[in-house]
Parts: structure tokens; C-alpha cells; sequence
């Protein structure tokens, strides 16, 4: 959900402050007012969730004096001048000093709402990036987003716990869709170079000389470092390395052979196993393999995540539920087998746009999940997976799946659970425990 956006007005002239307020207001701003700029400091810190309207001329500390102030606790902050006549030159001072714009009175109402517009999409801009950032530096949180408990996803969290701490070069192998790419994030975050760079470069995304000059340069002066020197003592992540050309893997061998033990630079190398057999041991020199594949990590396909499926749908379906403002749909026990009996070849990039479409579907009150299923395999034969299982396995996997998602309907309430399923605390208490179910986990 996007954050609401503050616009705070700072003008020693409360006339001035609540006619500005007035209209932000009327045109749907949340606003906030100041008399002074020692006041506003006090309330405007880092990351603060909006944008900053400012006179420049006050008593005590004026408008440039705010701005230096405002600049060097958070420069992406937007701030907006309001100038009186004749102050336009110091105003351009401002903008180069970091003010976002400025007015000069009598302003045009209309134009301020507009800049504010712009001010206030900009810096949700800014506040949006600063939290993928932090949020892909923490490791924790990171993990939190490899959701599953099955056997396969507990030993890829365990590989990457052990991995992250060691320091040579990974492979990440697995199908097309599995999540490579936030295992690698994870690797970084949870690792010794988290506060370090991390750089990200796909080698199907460019024609080969210009790969060639992005990963290994050289950079002229109106070029930007090369990504080897960009990563220089942190992450380097390749993503489709089997994409390399020989020329290109010789390149790479030599940058990793010069780098010595250990190296200065990690290359996490990320290679999508191919549909016709091939392995990137296949694809890649030997020598290079080796080098890469000193420690590997290899993400299994959805396949083989069992009750994980049925997780990873719920949660995917009450976010999309959540964007698009209407109900998730319910699934059904002959659903749930389906959507655990199908062979998912796009894994869980696959299972995203099923859980979205099932939303839509649910939404205009058509459709049903197996039909999703059955248009998206509809090219994969056999339509469903061969690999049969008892239906004791598949009524528990329901069963939790139905217990976990009444939970977090009723936020952790045990007697609404009771209610809603006629089950006896008793046995909904057996029944948690058996499916490692905690009540602490659904409570706001």
C-alpha cells in the first residue's frame, strides 16, 4: 500500500501558512503547518513522508539557512521556496544549495498544486527505493520472503545461512521462475559483504560487445565503471552466465584467477537449467565451472515444494486481493489438489499469475482455478503430474491450508476459528500443533 504523502508549510505569517494549507487540502494534500523553521525542524527528520513548502524570508532562521539545515539531514527531500519579489536570485541559490522549486509571490494556487504533485511523487519515488534497499540488506527479511517449510525449502534456507558466511564464488542452478535471484540477494545480505556493493548484470540482456564493455570495460570518461569494478569488494551477480560466449567465459576466467584467494570481488553466478537435458556444466569451459561452482546452491522447482504451493497461493492471493480491493478466492478440497497435482514448468513465477488471475476471476464472479490450471498447461503433457500420492496427503495438506487461512481471516482468534470450522478447541489445538501452527504468528 502506498504511503500517504505530508506536505509541511513553514511560514512565520499564519495567514500565509493556512490560505497554503487551505488549498493542499481541498486538492487532497495531508498537510501540516510551522511558524518557524526552528519549530519544523523538530518534526522533520530522514525519511520524512512527504515534502516541505518554505518562505524564505523569516525571522530567526530564514528559508537557506532551513534549507542548509533540512539538505544535510536528508538531500532528497524535496523543498519548495515561496519568494518575494526580487528575491529570485536568491531563490536560484536555493535550487543550487538542493530546493526542489520555488514561487514567487503572488503565486498561481493552481501551480502549486501541481508542483506539490510532483514534489510529493518524487519523493515517494525515493522513500519506495530506500526501502527495497534496506529491505534488500536485511537478511532477515529476506528469508522471510522464502516462504515454505518443506524439506527442500528448509535445506535451500540452510544453504544459504552456511553459504552466505563463507567466501568463495556460488553457482545458483534451478529452473526458470524459481527464485534465483532472490537466493542471491539473500547470499549477500546474510553474508560478511552486506554492507558492501551489490551489483546485478544479466548476460542475455546485451548484444556482446556491448556485455563485454559493461562487465569488464574499459570505461572512457563518459562511461560508467564497469560492473567488475562497480562490485569491487562486494557481490557480482551474473545472471544466464551459460549465456556466455567462450571468448567471454575466457574473459571472466582471467578477472577470477587474477583476483587470487580469497577474492576481492564474490561472483555469484546464476545459470537456468535447460529443458533439453543440458546442465551448465554443459554449457560452461570446465575451468570456469570449477571456479564457479567452488560452492553451489541449487533452488528446487515448485514441483517438489509440496504444501508449500498451497502457502505460497494464499498469501499470494490476499496480496492481490489487497491491491485490487475485493475478496480472495476460496479454494475448494478438489482445487487444492489441483493446484498441488499440477506440474508448474514456470514455477513460482507461474503460480504469481495464476494466484492474480484467480483474484480477477473471483472478483467478476467467473472462472475457476482448475480452469487456470488446465489454459495455462494446457501445451505440458501430461496435463497433471504422474508422480501419484495418498489422498491422506492431500486431505492434510487441505486441511492445514483451510485451518491457516481461517486464521489469519480471524486474526488469531481462537473462538471465531472454532466457530467458523465447528471444530472443539481440543481439536483445533491437536490439529495446530500437528501442522506447526502457531497462534502468536496471526495476531496484529
Amino acid at each position: 500500500m502506498a504511503q500517504s504523502m505530508k506536505i509541511a508549510i513553514v511560514d512565520d505569517e499564519q495567514d500565509m501558512r493556512q490560505s497554503i494549507s487551505q488549498w493542499l487540502a481541498l486538492s487532497g494534500f495531508d498537510t501540516e503547518t510551522f511558524p518557524s523553521a526552528e519549530d519544523a525542524l523538530k518534526g522533520l527528520g530522514n525519511d520524512y513522508p512527504g515534502v516541505v513548502v518554505s518562505d524564505i524570508r523569516m525571522p530567526g532562521m530564514d528559508g537557506m539557512q532551513f534549507l542548509k539545515k533540512l539538505m544535510g539531514v536528508d538531500s532528497a527531500l524535496p523543498v519548495i521556496m515561496i519568494t518575494g519579489h526580487g528575491d529570485v536570485p536568491m531563490a536560484v541559490e536555493a535550487m543550487r544549495i538542493g530546493a526542489y522549486d520555488f514561487l514567487e509571490k503572488p503565486f498561481n494556487p493552481d501551480k502549486m498544486t501541481e508542483l506539490a504533485k510532483k514534489a510529493t511523487q518524487a519523493r515517494r519515488l525515493t522513500l519506495d527505493n530506500r526501502a527495497l534497499r534496506r529491505e534488500l540488506s536485511d537478511g532477515s527479511a529476506l528469508m522471510k520472503k522464502l516462504i515454505g517449510a518443506s524439506p527442500v525449502m528448509e535445506r535451500l534456507k540452510e544453504d544459504i545461512l552456511d553459504l552466505g558466511q563463507a567466501d568463495g564464488h556460488v553457482l545458483i542452478e534451478g529452473e526458470t521462475g524459481t527464485g534465483k535471484t532472490l537466493v542471491a540477494h539473500a547470499l549477500h545480505a546474510v553474508g560478511a559483504r552486506a554492507s558492501k556493493k551489490f551489483v546485478l548484470l544479466s548476460c542475455t540482456a546485451y548484444e556482446e560487445d556491448e556485455l563485454g564493455r559493461k562487465l569488464f570495460g574499459p570505461a572512457g570518461d563518459d562511461e560508467p565503471l564497469p560492473v567488475i569494478e562497480e562490485a569491487r569488494g562486494g557481490t557480482l551477480v551474473l545472471e544466464d552466465v551459460e549465456a556466455l560466449s567462450p571468448g567471454m567465459q575466457a574473459r571472466l576466467l582471467t578477472v577470477i584467477n587474477e583476483q587470487g584467494t580469497p577474492a576481492e570481488t564474490r561472483i555469484v553466478a546464476i545459470c537456468n537449467l535447460q529443458d533439453e537435458g543440458k546442465t551448465c556444466e554443459d554449457m560452461l569451459r570446465n575451468d570456469l565451472y570449477y571456479r564457479l561452482a567452488a560452492l553451489k546452491i541449487t533452488v528446487p522447482p515448485l514441483r517438489q515444494r509440496g504444501e508449500d504451493i498451497l502457502t505460497l497461493f494464499t498469501r499470494l492471493s490476499e496480496q492481490f486481493s489487497d491491491e485490487y480491493g475485493c475478496d480472495a478466492p476460496e479454494v475448494s478440497a478438489q482445487e487444492a489438489a489441483q493446484l498441488l497435482q499440477a506440474p508448474w514448468p514456470g514455477n513460482v513465477r507461474q503460480l504469481i499469475n495464476v494466484a492474480e488471475r484467480a483474484v480477477l476471476q473471483n472478483r467478476r464472479g467467473t472462472g475457476t482455478i482448475a480452469s487456470l490450471l488446465m489454459a495455462d498447461n494446457e501445451d505440458t503433457q501430461p496435463a497433471m503430474t504422474t508422480e501419484g500420492k495418498p489422498l491422506k496427503e492431500y486431505v492434510e495438506a487441505f486441511e492445514r491450508m483451510l485451518i491457516d487461512n481461517t486464521m489469519r481471516r480471524h486474526k488469531g482468534s481462537i473462538v471465531g476459528v472454532m466457530d467458523e470450522l465447528c471444530l472443539p478447541r481440543r481439536t483445533l489445538n491437536e490439529k495446530m500443533a500437528k501442522y506447526s501452527l502457531q497462534r502468536s504468528d496471526y495476531l496484529e
